[in-house]
């Protein structure tokens, strides 16, 4: 790929439609160039200012940071140093928790160790069959599928998206119930004998407790639950016999219930053999550019660089030691919690547009509008920005320096291709502009080299080990963290000899189905589901202001079946309300013979009347804090 005059040329390693209409945004006539304090054009130094004499009239708590999975490595962890360094605040998340956090939280639990992918994914050519888990790559990232192209695949979604057109076996399974149907599928594959027994003797933990849970859930109660036949259950188990994987994405993990959904499909990986030997696993999809890194260096409430936690000690004195000061706060809020909390009187957000993408949305916008400050750095007007007291315009993509960390743990270097606009500034000048007025300016380095220097430092000896990597080797290398030395090869391939537990083993966790936080009933008789289509990305702050992708999406719409939509007076091409207990939504009816009676979908990239999200359930997983997006109860209305 390559930037001529603002235009991404596609190469050789292939782009989506959104990748490849991407320079469009570089000069957008709606780009962002100068500061904005309520509204009006000012300088950086009158905005910087400003927003630094309100901060220091609050308590440290009282001030919040949100932050975003498309900041570079070296944004986000100054992100998280300059909340917790600067500010002083325990109170800093980001959108990520929206979006892997579940996959993580099981990740560590079964394994020891969260990387999304843990081999490369290359491996993914040599399978014979891959299972997707609420996961729909044709869309979200269509390079993603040349690896596929050699394996079987078993799609598991309510819908049947264009990934589950290309599966050898689709199961289509009720929104809310992917847990009953992992439990049904590990069930099956211990009575059909598929599971290996010699694995899960030497290489794991807790199978027995496990299983005590999965007996009960013979195919034929999976198959009452869930709507999937016990026969499909059957022919999917042994597919998965042999050189397979177990992928999952946001489907199986945006419920309230994610992280047991996720150790499900995990269990099933571990009895069949599959992670920790080459040429099978476990692995779960990225859903942001930098969904991998942007959770591994700080930015997390409960989270120190290298994938560190807070509230141990040893973690906290050392990134003391590298950071220069003597004390830390402890964990904060999580994502959701945090955007609604009453407590906080001024939000800094970066990177992020949670007016449109945070779950029952109008609580947070009624949140946003009873804070004092709300601060926004971004390179066009989100719907959040347009809230903001004080809008400070920051780079594109294009235009800056630094790193990234794919789903596979590969870290990528960005390099820059353009200058910014006149008057734009970069997130991390931003952070030092805002230091020094708070009088620790010394502390924020502004290249991002030199960032990136002080992360290795601070990521060594943890989980996420950066201290072996430097700009200079990313020029020749692919490097696979951890990468303990600067002789270190790197580590491509995780778990082959041992997982990440004292022991060395993986565990089995013991969880059951419990179902939707909010089941359908006579007043919302349907379940919504929502998702992203191929040529918008995330709240569609970004995609809405490209031509090309508008003009192939223009408005919100909500695919139903159409007996569905006849029950409820509806036909193709009508404007409907989706109605939740927490709002409604205007849509324009698409009649889709292949969705499930009782399900309806929903984009969520869509602002105003249209946000999916006016309607989503703000249930958390108790684990890692997940909404649940992926299931609501509602009802059909001709608007």
């Amino acid at each position: 790929m390559s930037v001529i005059d603002g235009q991404v040329t596609p190469g050789p390693g292939g782009l989506c439609q959104k990748g490849w209409t991407a320079g469009e945004l570089l000069r957008h006539p709606g780009r962002l160039t100068t500061p904005l304090l309520h509204g009006r054009p000012v300088s950086w130094d009158e905005a910087l200012d400003f927003v630094a004499a309100r901060i220091t009239s609050y308590e440290p708590d009282e001030v919040a940071v949100f932050g975003g999975g498309g900041l570079t490595n070296e944004k986000a962890y100054a992100l998280g140093k300059f909340a917790r360094v600067a500010l002083k605040t325990s109170q800093i998340d980001y959108n990520g928790r929206f979006c892997m956090s579940s996959a993580a939280a099981a990740g560590n639990r079964a394994f020891g160790l969260d990387r999304g992918l843990p081999f490369p994914l290359t491996d993914l050519r040599g399978a014979d069959t891959v299972l997707l888990a609420g996961s729909n790559p044709a869309e979200t990232m269509p390079p993603f599928l040349r690896h596929l192209e050699g394996a079987r695949l078993i799609v598991i979604d309510p819908r049947r998206t264009p990934t589950a057109e290309r599966a050898t076996l689709h199961l289509q399974p009720a929104p809310g119930t992917d847990l009953a149907l992992a439990l049904g599928l590990l069930h099956t594959a211990v009575i059909e004998g598929v599971i290996d027994k010699e694995y899960i003797t030497s290489r794991t933990s807790g199978f027995d407790d496990a299983w005590r849970v999965a007996a009960g859930w013979w195919p034929e109660r999976a198959e009452r639950v869930t709507g999937v036949s016990a026969a499909d259950q059957r022919a999917a188990v042994h597919m998965l016999a042999g050189r397979s994987y177990v992928l999952t994405g946001r489907g199986a993990e945006q419920h309230a219930s994610g992280t047991d959904t996720v150790s499900a499909w995990i269990n099933l990986a571990l009895a069949l053999g599959l992670p920790g030997r080459a040429g099978s696993g476990y692995g779960c999809l990225t859903g942001q550019g930098n969904g991998q890194g942007g959770r591994e260096h700080g930015q997390k409430a409960d989270q120190l660089p290298g994938y560190r936690r807070i509230d141990d000690p040893a973690a906290r004195r050392h990134v003391m030691d590298v950071w220069g000061v003597d004390w830390l706060p402890g964990p904060g809020r999580s994502a959701y919690e945090l955007l609604v909390a009453d407590d906080v009187k001024a939000m800094l957000v970066f990177g992020s547009n949670p007016v449109v993408s945070a779950p029952r949305a109008s609580g947070v916008v009624d949140r946003f509008k009873a804070l004092d400050l709300l601060v926004v750095a971004d390179f066009v007007m989100s719907e959040t920005a347009a809230m903001a007291d004080v809008v400070f315009p920051v780079t594109q993509w294009a235009e800056e320096d630094g790193t990234m960390t794919n789903l596979e743990g590969r870290i990528i270097r960005r390099r820059k291709a353009l200058d910014a606009p006149a008057g734009v500034r970069s997130d991390l000048e931003l952070l030092q502009g805002l230091a020094s007025r708070l009088g620790v300016g010394e502390k924020f380095p502004v290249e991002p080299v030199e960032v990136f220097e002080e992360l290795r430092r601070a990521s060594a000896g943890g989980p996420s080990d950066y201290s072996g990597i430097t700009y200079e080797r990313l020029e020749s290398e692919q490097l696979h963290w951890p990468v303990p030395s600067v002789d270190h090869p790197g580590t491509p391939r995780l778990f082959l000899d041992r997982f990440a537990h004292p022991d060395g083993l993986a565990r089995f966790i013991p969880v059951d189905h419990r179902g939707p936080a909010e089941p359908p009933d006579d007043e919302f008789p349907l379940q919504a589901t929502t998702g992203r289509v191929l040529q918008h990305y995330q709240s569609g702050a970004q995609t809405r202001r490209i031509g090309e992708l508008l003009k192939a999406v223009p408005e919100m719409y909500v695919e139903v079946h159409p007996d569905t939509a006849a029950r409820a007076g509806l036909a193709s091409g009508e404007s409907a309300h989706v109605v939740s207990r927490r709002g409604t939504v205007t849509a324009v009816v698409r009649c889709v013979p292949s969705m499930r009676v009782d399900a309806v979908f929903l984009p969520f990239h869509f602002p105003g009347d249209g946000r999916a999200n006016l309607l989503t359930n703000p249930a958390l997983d108790p684990t890692s804090r997940m909404p649940e997006f992926k299931v609501c109860a509602v009802r059909l209305e001709r608007a």
